[in-house]
């Protein structure tokens, strides 16, 4: 019933009560009026293609796009070649596999190097890099000969500069047989000499300027007091200076000792000769 028609309108010949089984009109209403409807043209869809969207491939989907859109019935649509083709290319896509399918084949990679070949070892990075070692510092020589640690490290620096300088192993006895007598292998000071307290040293002496391993004097020409304080220069200097003695290897190591140090007693070295022999055995194994 029409919301406006009044009760006595229910039910008349022209408005039934039951609901008519005639196929619904084309009319549209608006408000209370009908407006015809414009006819609209039946559309007969043909056959719906089918088509296989493939992954990737533009131009298939292009084509499956247009396709899907269906055609009228041979009365309806007029005959359009270009429609045509493209059904036709849609149709043929649909039936050939994509080139970029996701169920492609796998790649193929190159087979892993065999385990201990070159190109199998791991390349070395940030967190794996050799740390550099310290050098490890040698082994002090073992004292020998009733010396102490002290002295038989001083020994082993005589011994090392004579070998650096290429000389026979009786310089080498000369050498120690004499740092023995004059300072019992200590690096002394000098009381005289307030200097030579500022450098490392084992003690100190009191013969007038005399310094060092050897006890040699600055004021006779030996060196400066920072150079005799230093063992190694200390004993250099005693070697050359045994080199300009004439035939000293043929000469005692009383006699060798003496030509160098021209000492107030010239037969205190022979007492050291035994034991500098054996250091010097000692430090050349």
């Amino acid at each position: 019933m029409h919301p406006d028609d009044s009760p006595e309108q229910k039910q008349t010949a022209t408005r039934p009560a039951s609901r008519s089984t005639d196929a619904p009109s084309s009319e549209r209403r608006v408000g209370r009026h009908r407006v015809l409807e414009p006819p609209r043209r039946a559309l007969v869809r043909s056959a719906p293609f089918r088509v296989a969207l493939a992954t990737g491939v533009t131009c298939a989907l292009g084509a499956a796009a247009f396709a899907g859109v269906g055609f009228g019935s041979a009365e309806e649509t007029p005959h359009d070649p270009l429609r045509e083709a493209m059904a036709e290319r849609a149709a043929t896509a649909a039936d050939q596999p994509a080139s970029r399918s996701l169920d492609r084949a796998a790649v193929r990679r190159p087979p892993a190097p065999a385990a201990g070949s070159p190109t199998s070892a791991p390349k070395p990075t940030a967190t794996h890099r050799a740390i550099p070692r310290r050098p490890v510092a040698p082994r002090p020589p073992r004292p020998v000969a009733g010396l102490t640690q002290a002295q038989m490290n001083n020994a082993k620096v005589i011994v090392d500069v004579g070998r650096d300088l290429k000389l026979p192993r009786r310089a080498l006895v000369v050498a120690l047989s004499t740092a023995m007598q004059e300072s019992d292998l200590h690096n002394l000071a000098s009381e005289v000499v307030p200097e030579s307290r500022r450098y490392p040293h084992q003690g100190a002496g009191a013969d007038h300027d005399s310094v060092g391993l050897f006890q040699q004097r600055p004021s006779s020409g030996w060196g400066t007091v920072a150079q005799l304080m230093d063992p190694k220069y200390a004993a250099r200097a005693f070697y050359l200076a045994l080199r300009e003695v004439p035939g000293w290897q043929d000469l005692s190591v009383t006699a060798a000792a003496q030509a160098v140090q021209v000492s107030a007693f010239p037969n205190a070295y022979a007492p050291h000769e035994r034991r500098a022999s054996t250091v010097v055995a000692a430090l050349l194994v």
